[in-house]
């Protein structure tokens, strides 16, 4: 069925925006995005090989479901550190809309994986966690939740995530792509783009919360876990979710309104105010000052070259020069 979102007075949210949702007859709400621009800032001002690029978009769509979904003033943020060839990702969401991203990488092993043809985003993280940590500003407790790096994709971690803190049952899909275009007379160029659709199953009657297995306990080793039959509402989300296609996320022409509406517009699906993202870092002169009055003698001598100190953003590539 084909969707005129004019007709139905929709605006679409378009790229670099995040589009809240709800399917109330499946008792599912969720958030889908797309990512152009903003992405293509970030990846475009760091020189990583094209997996690292995109573990790193990965990550960025992922922490932008996740982040705007802060009902404060305050920061999400994803870190993973492994052992694995890419050892750190790092993607910082400050509400209501500035994230930042960044990765540490072995050049070598990375260049050993993509000539083996081996470079997928689970073994360029290797094994070690990933942390997931929420600020919610001066006074305020910080939470944070790991999951382990066992071989995992960046949308299982998300399941085990809620499924073991907050005991959500949620599924998630992400995709990444390029596009390749060319004027007449120019060479090809190409740019990134990403999105994903993230939903959790939140039903007002609490019972209906129920999981395929449930963990034995205490119960003697050899136990066998418990198993449920999951509610089917839950699992006819699931499954919808499932059909997502990469190029239905990575597309610009297909609108998260256009997705959202293929997947359930029988169930009904009720939008709410899109949050746009923009490409924003917080590093600033007066920040990286601090920090360097706090180091000792010692270590002002040890940063300082032909008299200066030079300080570069690993987020946003920004240098700060301080001294001659």
């Amino acid at each position: 069925m084909a969707l005129n979102l004019d007709e139905l007075g929709i605006t679409p949210a378009g790229l670099d925006a995040v589009r809240p949702f709800a399917v109330e007859g499946l008792d599912v709400r969720g958030r889908a995005v797309a990512l152009g621009p903003v992405l293509e800032q970030i990846l475009g001002r760091h020189d990583y090989p094209e997996p690292v690029s995109r573990l790193v978009a990965e990550a960025t769509v992922l922490t932008s479901l996740l982040g705007t979904s802060l009902k404060f003033d305050g920061r999400f943020t994803l870190q993973t550190q492994t052992e694995g060839p890419v050892s750190m990702v790092v993607v910082d969401f400050a509400s209501p809309d500035a994230i930042r991203a960044c990765a540490t990488f072995d050049p070598d092993r990375v260049d050993a994986l993509i000539r083996a043809g081996k470079a997928t985003p689970e073994a360029l993280l290797g094994h070690g966690h990933l942390a997931m940590t929420i600020d919610q500003g001066k006074h305020m407790q910080r939470y944070q939740g790991l999951v382990e790096l066992d071989g995992i994709s960046l949308e299982e971690v998300a399941r085990r995530y809620f499924e073991r803190s907050e005991q959500i049952p949620t599924e998630v899909r992400l995709g990444v792509g390029e596009l390749f275009t060319r004027q007449e007379g120019e060479a090809p160029s190409r740019s990134w783009t990403a999105g994903g659709i993230l939903i959790q199953f939140l039903p007002e009657a609490p019972e209906r919360l129920v999981q395929a297995d449930i963990d034995p306990g205490d119960a003697p080793e050899g136990t066998v876990p418990h198993e449920i039959e999951e509610d089917d509402a839950w699992v006819e989300a699931k499954v919808l979710v499932d059909t997502v296609k990469d190029v239905e996320l990575t597309d610009p022409e297909i609108s998260v309104e256009m997705l959202l509406f293929r997947l359930f517009h029988e169930r009904g699906v009720r939008l709410f105010e899109p949050q746009p993202i923009a490409d924003k870092c917080r590093c600033s002169r007066e920040k990286i000052e601090n920090v360097l009055a706090n180091f000792s003698e010692e270590e002002v001598r040890q940063v300082t070259v032909d008299g200066k100190i030079v300080v570069t953003c690993e987020f946003c590539s920004a240098k700060y020069e301080f001294g001659n």
